[in-house]
């Protein structure tokens, strides 16, 4: 029987290619907010469910509908995400709270809701960031989320490890997103600093994503997996 696999954000960027690619194999549902996906998107058996992850009720209700839709879940990846910028120069709560909500308190409300329905060999790959360890410039409180959720996984592999729930995380580097691409300018400055010399694509994200997902990454856990093509070395 064919993984069912939820993707969070997964309408365009990285979320898009992770839909995509474990669209090969798996029974896929996938959530967004703004960006509504595209038709080609919705081909074969998906389930695309509009929801606010930020919002405290909203976890809870996306794993009732991927469970009643596929009657099981093996595979949570957590890509949704906000980036904001929170200058040092001046201090807005909301805007904190927003980006802790999202990128941290999110995953643990989805896993917290999915518990009673995961197995034996399900997996939790969550998208984090370079930034977790590079504090990006006016985006401190971004960087601090990811910290807190490349702590959080390890955490969680800890205890769910002895049930065989894996939790590991990809931390992506530069990746060039079709839908909003990085000036020419910027996209040379990362390039500059990158060893293999190139751009980040959404694909490459899939790829790791899939790799910590299926059973080739069986005794793998805990692990936040580096994908920048060599940034900063």
């Amino acid at each position: 029987m064919e993984k069912v696999a939820l993707i969070t954000g997964g309408a365009r960027g990285i979320g898009r290619a992770i839909v995509e690619d474990l669209g090969r194999d798996h029974r896929i549902a996938f959530t967004w907010l703004s960006s509504e996906p595209m038709p080609d998107l919705l081909v074969g058996d998906k389930l695309a469910i509009r929801s606010d992850l930020s919002a405290p009720d909203q976890p809870a209700k996306v794993i009732e509908q991927v469970v009643q839709h596929f009657g099981r879940l093996d595979v949570i990846v957590n890509n949704a995400g906000l980036v904001k910028s929170t200058p040092k120069e001046e201090f807005q709560a909301e805007n904190h709270r927003a980006i802790l909500d999202l990128n941290l308190l999110a995953p643990a409300a989805l896993l917290t809701a999915a518990l009673p329905h995961l197995k034996r060999d399900a997996s939790i790959v969550s998208i984090s960031s370079m930034n977790a360890v590079l504090p990006p410039r006016d985006a401190v409180t971004y960087g601090a989320s990811k910290a807190a959720l490349n702590l959080w996984t390890r955490a969680m592999a800890k205890e769910l490890g002895p049930e065989g729930i894996r939790v590991n995380a990809v931390a992506p580097g530069a990746i060039n997103i079709p839908e909003a691409p990085r000036s020419e300018e910027l996209t040379a400055l990362f390039v500059n600093d990158t060893a293999l010399g190139r751009a980040g694509k959404p694909d490459d994200i899939a790829k790791a994503v899939r790799f910590l997902a299926s059973d080739a990454a069986s005794f793998i856990t805990g692990e936040v997996l580096t994908v920048t093509g060599g940034y900063r070395l």
